[in-house]
């Protein structure tokens, strides 16, 4: 069999990726279905290769494409004051570090997405049910046109 050198540096290549794959895969306390371990949620070696390809895109088009959540300033907010947002959304959001009014107001459209990516069986539900514009709404106070667009507020207001 004769192999021109592209030949051989895609299998050489090849052979590479494998055994850094097996590497990663051998040293993973996790099982083998790329599951995290209890406690370590978003480590799981998808949500690794996911976050590291954001990272090489990121670079490459020389924007941040990690969502930074702004820490939040004063006591938690009533998160299912808001329509659409029940004790487990309002978990997630708490968990991806969401937990006022003001924070979820802040996010920008792209922050707002990868925040929607990270919402497991709710993705869609942050657009759908205009989440952000009822937190701008609630952020700066304003109930009664929270009310005039969205109806009487919802969780315990």
């Amino acid at each position: 069999m004769n192999f021109d050198t592209n030949t051989l540096l895609i299998v050489v290549g090849a052979l590479v990726a494998l055994l850094i794959l097996f590497a990663l895969l051998k040293g993973r306390k996790n099982s083998a279905d790329g599951v995290a371990p209890a406690g370590e949620e978003g480590r799981a070696i998808t949500d690794e290769g996911a976050a590291a390809a954001r990272d090489v895109a990121g670079e490459i088009l020389g924007v941040d494409c990690n969502l930074d959540i702004p820490a939040a300033d004063g006591p938690p907010d009533n998160l299912q004051t808001m329509k659409g947002v029940g004790p487990k959304l309002a978990s997630q959001l708490n968990e991806a570090g969401i937990t006022r009014f003001d924070q979820l107001a802040g996010l920008s459209s792209a922050e707002l997405g990868m925040l929607d990516a990270k919402m497991g069986a709710f993705q869609g539900r942050l657009e759908r049910d205009r989440v952000q514009e009822q937190a701008r709404f609630l952020a700066r106070g304003d109930r009664d046109g929270y009310q005039a667009i969205f109806g009487k507020l919802g969780g315990g207001a």
